[in-house]
């Protein structure tokens, strides 16, 4: 720290309660991998549609390009299955079963397919009666269902949260499935929809989520649409103060998939939905068509500064901190004292507009004494060098994008008098005051 900024601040000691995370080693940091079902949905018509219908082909082609293209590499390992793959009826032992004629190898197969690329696979099943689609819920079956996945050799399981009798029922039913899946032995990562479900009715316990799960959805499903992505934006901004104090290693608020490479983002956008994620430390699971993505979308997905940024391992979630004409402005605190920082520009019309940062007026001040370094990460890398606290910068930022960044400490020389005099203007005025700079 400065000497000039030794005088002039007050010692404020912060005591932060540790995160009370479901204690089963895995999600220490976001996970990442592949989900089909904004994509490919319940396509179960493999005789007209054999491609993109809900098989173990599709799976195994998205293991095949995961590996060949560079995915595993940068960190997706998991591939997971969604909704509809399977019998409409469970087998005379009870027990759920793969469709045969989609799955004619049957789950285990497949699993042992994605352990021989290196990666994992998840699946899913429902708290209910019925998963969303119709197919056999896990109510009544939790232990037998946890051990079936165990035995087939699964990775991680979704469980969905439709069709329970008595929404009161859902915090049973969700910490019976991970008491099950605990008992089984087995690793399988937990990705819950319990306080998705809840809202409708009640605040969710969060400190219960967080002891059973390892992430959890809060909000509606995505849709491949910018109106579906900044809806997820504005509902976890709005509920942050909520959300925000539980996520750590081993348990994440989960915004739901990334939409990157399909149909209905702009180029700006993408980067918004992929810059956001990073900062919300949101698992990346990615739902698109690997087999046939452009390759702007691969490279910003691949983007590695981007997820160390999501993967980093101080596992702190950002949030939301400046609304100001027409930009919103978030930060995540990273390891090693830095900080990441992304401007979006929430206006669509026009072009682009410049946002003045003033790296004083952030929370980020604390790298930044005596100076900082920082570096651009998006819409494209560049190193903007060693900043002073005052220092204006112009980020030009499109509409619907942003510019995301990283501040990291960097030494220097003790400030003068003159700069020692005006931080102590600075430190004297209120929060709210400081927020107006």
């Amino acid at each position: 720290m400065s000497r000039c900024v030794l005088s002039a601040l007050v010692a404020v000691i912060t005591f932060i309660l540790p995160v009370q995370a479901m204690d089963n080693g895995l999600a220490l940091t976001p996970t990442m991998g592949w989900l089909h079902w904004e994509r490919f949905m319940c396509n179960t018509d493999c005789d007209t549609d054999p491609h993109n219908c809900i098989s173990e082909k599709l799976y195994m082609e998205m293991a095949d390009v995961m590996v060949k293209d560079g995915w595993k590499e940068a960190g997706y390992e998991y591939v997971c299955i969604d909704d509809c793959w399977p019998s409409r009826e469970r087998d005379p032992k009870g027990r759920l079963q793969a469709d045969p004629k989609r799955f004619p190898g049957g789950i285990k197969k497949l699993a042992d397919y994605m352990h021989s690329k290196g990666l994992k696979l998840g699946i899913y099943a429902d708290v209910g009666t019925e998963t969303c689609a119709g197919y056999p819920g896990s109510l009544g079956h939790y232990d037998t269902d946890a051990e079936t996945f165990a035995q087939w050799g699964v990775d991680l399981l979704k469980f969905d949260g439709c069709n329970m009798p008595n929404w009161t029922l859902l915090a049973g039913g969700y910490i019976n499935m991970s008491i099950a899946l605990n008992k089984t032995g087995r690793s399988i990562l937990y990705s819950c929809e319990w306080p998705l479900y809840e809202w409708q009715f009640h605040q969710p316990n969060y400190t219960a989520i967080q002891q059973t799960c390892n992430h959890w959805r809060n909000f509606a499903d995505v849709y491949d649409s910018w109106s579906s992505v900044k809806t997820i934006l504005d509902w976890t901004a709005d509920h942050q103060n909520f959300i925000v104090p539980v996520a750590g290693p081993g348990g994440w608020n989960d915004p739901d998939m990334l939409v990157i490479g399909n149909f209905g983002l702009s180029r700006d956008q993408q980067e918004t939905q992929m810059a956001l994620w990073a900062i919300m430390a949101a698992p990346l699971l990615m739902s698109n068509d690997l087999r046939a993505i452009d390759s702007q979308s691969r490279q910003l997905l691949q983007n590695r500064h981007i997820i160390a940024i999501n993967q980093d391992p101080l596992g702190k979630q950002g949030t939301r901190k400046v609304k100001v004409n027409g930009f919103e402005v978030w930060e995540r605190p990273l390891s090693n004292g830095r900080q990441a920082l992304a401007v979006t520009n929430r206006q669509e019309i026009g072009g682009p507009r410049n946002f003045p940062l003033i790296l004083a007026i952030l929370l980020t001040w604390k790298s930044c004494i005596p100076q900082c370094n920082v570096t651009q990460i998006l819409p494209q890398y560049r190193e903007l060098g060693v900043q002073v606290l005052f220092t204006k910068l112009q980020l030009p930022v499109n509409p619907t994008g942003t510019a995301l960044l990283v501040i990291s400490p960097a030494t220097g020389k003790p400030c003068s008098k003159q700069q020692s005099k005006k931080w102590l203007r600075y430190l004297s005025k209120d929060k709210r005051q400081r927020e107006v700079l």
